[in-house]
């Protein structure tokens, strides 16, 4: 759905050329303007074990922020912990929208956004800094430096505990992840999280606490501006890169029906990223036992750098994917007669999917706006289901039928949502899409079949005959015509 332009070339050429055809059969009743409230999604109901669950969750992360809260109020006192907080809530904002800006075309539910987020920020900090401490104490008792903390021990708990939180969410939750660029965004905000809440214990402890107690409060506040311009501006995004290496793997495993590769690739991607993390804390370790600060530079420049444009390299490419899945995979349904091909090419990319709630507000108000996302959002949820058919990744019959019934789900949503905006543009010709061709009322009383342009990026807002059954997940491999019957006389 997107600006409607009836008249555009390729559609012009070929109604030229096409004679009138079967008159155009009335549109379904389904698929007439609603005047009720927008529809939604169905949403599963809260029964009693998820909702212990849920609260289980919410308490064991409570619990672990009022331990941080605790611990670091009493190494760094009151001020300085306050300082530390807004020091460091400060590039939580921009580094949030940026994962956020990934997650465009099929948005994860803020719960579990929220979980990733909490996560990193309170339970692996807790963890991590339990064991550090632990750690350090064990290697001052046997005489060794505590640099090798930062090292050897830090990488691995820091780096398994901010994975922990997403892991549980691909364990219990696997239908929610859509590939790496869900890894992606659920590692990276456990990072963001995990860096927020270490940042307080830098800025407020090794920066303004230190400071203070030595040369009073403006040595400290002159320290937390350095560390904040070394520690966030420059390198803000170590956290995130590192824990980035176990989202991909995290994201290979949910769209693959490969048990080894399920197994492999989030092992894969952890042990690079405690790699990656350890490297990193090596380089300073290197430059303060030797003096030489090009190691840290060297390091910097050939190491840090290259992996990070690297990702991002990746993340846009990422980005665009669940776009092009639908140009791949919704076209089943168009030939099943459940969507139109200009439908298809309308969700490829976001400019088309802002053109269409652009047009969806001007027919339909904000209603329709409104509509035209729940759709879009559903159809791209659809592509993603039906990828996933394909793909094998639901062996147990169980997971077959609640593929199914998802299925149904989501086209029963897409039909409400088409009404709302479907028909109520005066300047489009009345139509039909037959899962073959158009059947077009023109404003001269004629009416003619016309087919389908080779690419409909022009795209003209129809009608849909009454939809066949489902594709279902026993025949994922069936693109053929609608049920013979499934159509009004004037569609054969």
């Amino acid at each position: 759905m997107g600006p409607d332009q009836p008249a555009a070339d390729g559609y012009a050429d070929r109604m030229a050329d096409t004679p009138p055809g079967a008159p155009l059969p009335s549109p379904p009743a389904s698929a007439a303007p609603s005047a009720g409230a927008t529809p939604r999604m169905p949403l599963r109901r809260l029964g009693w074990r998820r909702f212990l669950v849920l609260a289980g969750v919410v308490l064991f992360i409570a619990g672990c922020a009022v331990f941080m809260v605790f611990t670091l109020g009493q190494s760094l006192g009151v001020r300085a912990l306050l300082i530390g907080v807004v020091a460091a809530i400060l590039p939580v904002p921009v580094l949030v929208a940026c994962f956020l800006w990934l997650d465009r075309y099929e948005p994860e539910p803020l719960k579990y956004l929220i979980f990733c987020f909490a996560w990193g920020a309170f339970v692996s900090t807790a963890a991590a800094l339990t064991v550090n401490e632990f750690a350090a104490a064990r290697f001052a008792d046997w005489g060794l430096p505590a640099a090798l903390t930062g090292v050897l021990v830090a990488p691995f708990i820091e780096e398994l505990t901010k994975a922990l939180g997403p892991i549980l969410l691909l364990v219990f939750r696997r239908r929610e992840w859509s590939g790496i660029t869900d890894g992606l965004v659920y590692c990276g905000l456990s990072a963001v999280g995990f860096a927020m809440v270490e940042n307080i214990l830098y800025l407020g402890g090794y920066g303004y606490a230190a400071g203070a107690d030595r040369y009073g409060p403006a040595t400290g506040t002159q320290q937390v501006i350095a560390i904040f311009i070394v520690r966030i501006l420059l390198f803000g995004f170590a956290h995130p890169l590192f824990t980035s290496m176990t989202g991909v793997g995290l994201g290979v495993a949910a769209r693959t029906a490969d048990r080894r590769v399920r197994v492999l690739a989030p092992v894969a991607g952890l042990l690079l990223a405690m790699m990656l993390h350890g490297t990193w804390n090596l380089l300073p370790t290197l430059t303060q036992a030797t003096g030489e600060a090009l190691i840290m530079l060297y390091g910097f420049l050939g190491l840090m750098v290259p992996i990070f444009f690297g990702m991002v390299g990746l993340a846009v490419w990422l980005r665009a994917w669940e776009g092009r899945l639908t140009e791949r995979t919704l076209p089943d349904y168009v030939r099943a007669g459940w969507l139109s091909p200009p439908e298809v090419a309308a969700l490829s990319s976001l400019g088309r999917r802002h053109a269409a709630r652009s047009w969806a507000r001007r027919v339909a108000g904000d209603a329709g706006v409104r509509a035209m996302r729940g759709y879009q959002f559903a159809a791209t949820r659809l592509a993603l289901l039906r990828d996933g058919s394909l793909r094998g990744l639901d062996r147990k019959p169980a997971d077959r039928e609640r593929t199914a019934a998802e299925e149904r789900e989501l086209l029963e949503a897409i039909t409400a949502y088409r009404s709302f905006f479907v028909g109520r543009d005066p300047q489009a010709p009345a139509g039909v899409w037959d899962g073959s061709r158009y059947h077009l009322r023109f404003p001269d009383g004629s009416q003619r079949p016309v087919a389908a342009p080779e690419e409909p990026v022009v795209p003209i807002p129809v009608v849909l005959a009454p939809p066949p059954p489902p594709l279902g997940y026993a025949q994922p491999g069936w693109y053929g015509p609608p049920p013979a019957g499934s159509w009004p006389s004037g569609h054969r």
